[in-house]
C-alpha cells in the first residue's frame, strides 16, 4: 500500500496563532517540531498497518516547514512551491492507495482555529457546486479523480467535522478543540502522536483504489473582502464577476478546477494592499 500525506500547518498540534505558522518567526520555529511530530505519527501508523511506501507533500505557505532531518526515515517528502497540484502533489502518479490530510483546518468564513481557504484573510468564502468548500473538500475532489480515497484527517475539532462532509469514512483525530479563531484547547504532542498513529493504522483498512471519479463539471464561486480583488481575479480566462466581491468559473475536471483556483488566488494575493486589503 502507498499513502500520500498532504501536510498543512494550521491544524497541527499546538498551533493557534498566526505567528505559529508564519515562516521566520520564533513561534514558527517552535511549532515546526510539533508539525513534524504529527506527520511522523501518521507515517508510523501507516507502516504499522502494512504500508510499503509513504510520500509526504509539504502543503503550507512556502511549503518548506517540515523538518526533513526529523522526518521518519522510511518516508520521502516533496518540499517547495510551484507544484502542479499544489497541496496534493504526488497523487497524479496514479498508484496512491490512500490520502491523509494532516494539520488541516476549517474553510474561510467558518468557525475554526486559523480557518481560511488558501489566503489567510482576503477570501471570505468558497463554494463548489453551491456547497461550502474548505481546502479539504477541494483536495478531496482532486484525489478522487485519481482514484484515491481520503482515509485520515487531523486538525482541530472543526476540521474533523468538516471532513465528515467530504470523506465520511475517513478516520479523524482532533489534536485541539476550537475556542476562537486564535485560541484552542490543546493536547500535548505525546498524546496527539499516539492518537494520530493509532488512527493512521486503523485507516489502512480503508485504503483501496477505486475507479477515477467523474464528478464534474465544477462551478466554483470565490468571495473576497475587497472589490479590486474580484476585479483582478477576472483576468484569469473563464472567471467572471457575479457580484461586487464575488467571482465564478466552471471547470470540467477537478484537475482544471484546482489549477484555476490556484491562479485566481495568486492574482488575488498580489492585489492586496497593506492597509486597505
Amino acid at each position: 500500500m502507498k499513502f500520500l500525506i498532504s501536510a498543512d500547518m494550521e491544524g497541527a498540534t499546538g498551533v493557534t496563532w498566526p505567528a505559529d505558522v508564519e515562516p521566520g518567526t520564533e513561534e514558527w520555529q517552535r511549532c515546526r517540531a510539533m508539525f513534524t511530530s504529527d506527520v511522523n505519527a501518521a507515517i508510523a501508523g501507516f507502516y504499522d498497518g502494512g504500508a510499503v511506501e509513504v510520500l509526504v507533500n509539504e502543503a503550507h505557505a512556502t511549503m518548506r516547514n517540515l523538518l526533513l532531518e526529523q522526518l521518519d526515515e522510511r518516508a520521502e517528502m516533496i518540499t517547495g512551491r510551484h507544484k502542479s497540484l499544489t497541496m496534493v502533489e504526488g497523487v497524479q502518479s496514479g498508484d496512491v492507495d490512500g490520502a491523509a490530510f494532516v494539520g488541516y483546518h476549517a474553510g474561510a468564513g467558518m468557525p475554526g482555529v486559523l480557518a481560511h481557504t488558501y489566503l489567510a484573510n482576503s477570501i471570505t468564502g468558497v463554494w463548489v457546486n453551491d456547497a461550502p468548500a474548505s481546502e479539504g473538500r477541494l483536495n478531496a475532489l482532486v484525489v478522487a479523480e485519481y482514484g484515491t480515497p481520503v482515509v485520515l484527517v487531523t486538525g482541530d475539532d472543526r476540521a474533523c467535522a468538516d471532513a465528515a462532509s467530504y470523506a465520511p469514512e475517513a478516520r479523524t483525530v482532533a489534536v485541539k478543540d476550537h475556542v476562537s479563531r486564535y485560541a484552542a484547547r490543546c493536547r500535548p504532542p505525546a498524546r496527539t502522536f499516539a492518537d494520530i498513529r493509532a488512527a493512521a493504522k486503523a485507516a489502512t483498512s480503508l485504503a483501496a483504489r477505486h475507479d477515477p471519479a467523474d464528478e464534474g463539471p465544477f462551478t466554483v464561486e470565490v468571495e473576497v473582502d475587497a472589490t479590486q480583488l474580484a476585479d483582478l481575479a477576472c483576468m484569469v480566462p473563464t472567471v467572471e464577476l457575479v457580484g461586487p466581491r464575488r467571482v465564478r468559473y466552471t471547470s470540467g475536471t477537478a484537475y482544471d478546477m484546482i489549477r484555476c483556483f490556484k491562479a485566481v488566488t495568486t492574482l488575488i494575493s498580489n492585489a492586496i494592499e497593506r492597509n486597505y486589503g
